[in-house]
């Protein structure tokens, strides 16, 4: 209502604050609205003049034709609510405009209707001369307890952009404020400020007066999710809230003492990761809601972090040499995945170690090289002469007769993250048959290779299979030792499990990451872009569509010969996914379906992979396809891998991405709290 009654009583008025005719040129020219969000057109150009000529804002309105006024208001750039620049001008004016609609000044406005009622009893513009030990210095050149400020110093210690001293403990009383609402604003009047106020238009997202998704938004950090809000100080102080888990992180520096070649972004945001990773009782991962992401968070995604020295679990062992192994018979369930880091052979090293003796091998689907795209028959094993057992062929799991003269079964093998992706059922069934027989189980783990932080996608809600093992959702975030872990206390399966765990792994790490060597997991897995779709791209394979296997681009390329590819990549960009770009292509798949047929679709580029959903991209994928070809696509095919009706139900009825996903709630927040009980890895 103040900025409201500013407005309206300096149009009625028909003068600006300087008297004349200039009140109308301000109303046109500066929206308070604007200037909080700081997508208003006055610009720094006008700082300058004002520290040179005046010494409050009274004196830029005693001459309307002065240069003094003129610079303030006919610098202007972009037509208003174009893009975000950040303009000290602009919380200038709207602590002017508190002063004129008020009738006092701004520091005795603050200090009875927001310090007062809050007892923030240690914050005020100009402290007094007894307070001076207790303020930090300021920087060289400017007294101790003075605003660093420039232009502030020129108004006499008082502006709406800056001048205000503090402590921790009333920026606390503030911060508490807005979190719990009263007794200055209400919830409402909160969630209002909070929200994002910046047009659609606008890349960087901010509310009025707070920063939510913009460049300068650090100290959120990599955890709290978007729709949290706070803002930074040039000097390098910050405040951040948290509504979402009812936290607040608050950081008072000085950058600037004794020069102002300091640099604090580093540290605020591992602030904000230590201050998120701090709260123990609430999901980070999964926040009911959050935003989603928008351009900017995209565009200023942090770097990703340099590849580190990751050890597996076959790396540890082999330095321990092999001490959880001595005196063991061991049959070896593992692939071509099974290497460490410098690619030997798992089955190669097991067969060396002194005092243990390797039995037997046994193989997943793909076959023990990883080679075959079809059920695998009993072999042999070249380099050790070793018989390989098939667990992709009659049978999933070993026999009773195969592991009577073992000791142990050990499980090397690199997953890729996704609940379809087999290898984790092979595990599960193994595990399952150590259980019956008495026999120990050890996995040595390896790094989730797209990360151990996201989850994605329902939870399996309908009857188990060797696509769909467990209760889990279509991207898990979990190791194989964290999975088995899980499958072996929630399906009670007596495993005497053992899990030799990574060494140097962050669950942020993608496998790039890791400075481990990549070996394609399956024949069609041939990159980590190609494991980072799959979630998504392979929920709709057996759908009546190619989603490229048999090219040399397998979960990039999705198609089908009665796809017109241009009109299908158009759609797809319309949707506004996150992280993903689709170019329209035609391909000929030389194997599976569409074989020698040419097909219309499209190219999937991964733009992003942390704010790309893989699963929300397939789900897109099956609404176009229902959409433009009702009568080819075979939709209810989908049910295969996804094993969730809602959600089938829901493309269907091409109910949109938000309704899908709250049918994923409670489940989804039911997995989270299992999961937690059995990560291995908390960073």
């Amino acid at each position: 209502q103040l900025h409201r009654r500013g407005v309206r009583r300096v149009a009625e008025r028909g003068s600006g604050p300087g008297g004349g005719g200039g009140g109308t040129a301000i109303h046109r020219a500066l929206r308070p609205r604007g200037a909080r969000e700081h997508t208003e057109r006055v610009v720094e150009a006008g700082l300058y003049p004002i520290q040179r000529a005046a010494k409050s804002l009274d004196e830029v309105h005693v001459e309307p034709s002065s240069r003094v006024r003129h610079d303030v208001f006919a610098h202007l750039g972009d037509e208003p609510g174009k893009l975000i620049r950040y303009s000290d001008v602009n919380f200038i004016l709207l602590g002017e405009l508190v002063r004129k609609v008020c009738g006092e000044p701004l520091d005795v406005f603050c200090a009875r209707e927001i310090y007062g009622p809050l007892k923030m009893t240690d914050t005020m513009f100009r402290p007094p001369p007894d307070m001076l030990p207790r303020i930090a210095p300021t920087t060289t050149g400017v007294a101790r307890g003075e605003v660093h400020d420039p232009t502030a110093r020129q108004l006499g210690g008082v502006a709406g952009h800056a001048g205000l001293f503090s402590t921790a403990a009333d920026v606390a009383k503030f911060a508490r404020m807005m979190l719990d609402g009263g007794p200055i604003l209400k919830r409402e009047t909160v969630a209002l400020m909070t929200a994002v106020a910046t047009p659609p238009t606008v890349e960087d997202r901010r509310g009025l007066g707070w920063d939510v998704d913009t460049p300068y938004g650090g100290p959120r950090g990599r955890w709290f999710p978007l729709g949290s809000y706070g803002h930074t100080g040039w000097t390098g102080g910050s405040l951040w809230i948290d509504p979402f888990s009812k936290t607040f992180i608050i950081f008072l520096s000085n950058r600037n003492h004794p020069t102002e070649s300091g640099n604090v972004l580093p540290l605020r945001m591992a602030l904000g990761n230590l201050a998120a990773e701090a709260v123990k009782d609430f999901n980070f991962l999964y926040v009911p809601g959050a935003l989603t992401p928008g351009i900017a968070t995209i565009r200023h995604a942090p770097a990703e972090k340099a590849g580190t020295q990751v050890l597996t679990g076959i790396d540890v062992l082999a330095r321990d040499h092999f001490a959880p192994l001595k005196g063991l018979r061991i049959g070896l369930v593992t692939n071509q995945t099974g290497i460490d880091r410098n690619r030997r052979r798992t089955v190669d090293l097991l067969a060396k170690a002194d005092g243990v003796k390797l039995v037997a091998l046994f193989s997943p689907e793909h076959g023990i090289a990883g080679k075959l795209d079809e059920k695998v028959g009993d072999a042999k094993d070249e380099a050790t002469g070793l018989p390989v057992f098939s667990l992709y062929g009659e049978g999933r799991a070993p026999t009773a007769a195969q592991l009577a003269e073992l000791d142990a079964l050990v499980f090397d093998i690199q997953d890729i993250g996704c609940r379809f992706y087999t290898y984790i059922s092979t595990m599960g069934e193994c595990m399952a048959a150590a259980g019956r027989a008495k026999k120990k189980f050890i996995v040595l783990d390896r790094p989730n290779p797209i990360g151990g932080t996201t989850v994605e996608g329902p939870v399996l809600d309908g009857e188990r299979s060797f696509t769909g093992w467990h209760d889990i959702p279509v991207r898990h975030g979990m190791t194989v030792g964290e999975l088995a872990r899980m499958f072996n206390e929630e399906r009670k399966l007596g495993a005497d499990l053992t899990v030799i765990r990574c060494e140097g792994w962050h669950r942020d790490q993608w496998f790039d990451q890791t400075t481990q060597p990549w070996v394609n997991p399956s024949p069609n897995m041939r990159s980590l872009t190609a494991a980072a779709l799959y979630p998504g791209v392979g929920l709709i394979e057996f759908c009546n569509v190619s989603v490229g296997r048999g090219t040399d681009r397998p979960f990039e390329l999705v198609g089908a010969p009665y796809v017109d590819d241009r009109r299908f990549a158009a759609e797809m960009n319309a949707a506004g996914l996150a992280g993903v770009h689709f170019t329209a292509v035609r391909f000929t798949p030389a194997a599976s379906v569409f074989v020698g047929k040419e097909c219309g679709g499209v190219s999937i580029t991964v733009t992003d992979r942390r704010s790309m959903s893989a699963v929300d991209i397939g789900i897109e994928l099956a609404r176009t396809f229902q959409r433009l070809h009702p009568k080819e696509w075979q939709g209810e095919k989908i049910a295969k891998l996804l094993v969730h009706p809602a959600t089938a139900a829901g493309i269907a009825e091409m109910k949109p991405l938000t309704a899908i996903h709250e049918s994923w709630v409670p489940a989804r927040e039911a997995f989270q709290m299992r999961r937690e009980k059995v990560l291995i890895y908390t960073e």
